[in-house]
């Protein structure tokens, strides 16, 4: 149990680490869009450290209207 909580502290501490490499806490406007790119940097920014780059494959978006 403690070496489990042990790693995820870690895990979040180097992700807050990466959000803060890439100035995500730097002061700016605060809202959802924001907050959602923190988040999810605090959570999978060590990937990146580990060598994990995830890529989307054939990602269909629709375009813009004329």
């Amino acid at each position: 149990m403690r070496l489990g909580s042990l790693i995820v502290v870690l895990w979040l501490v180097v992700g807050v680490i990466a959000a803060g490499q890439r100035h995500y806490f730097d002061s700016g406007p605060v809202n959802c869009a924001g907050f959602g790119s923190t988040a999810l940097t605090v959570l999978a920014g060590p990937l990146n450290y580990v060598g994990v780059n995830p890529k989307v494959a054939d990602c269909n978006v629709p375009q813009p209207s004329q």
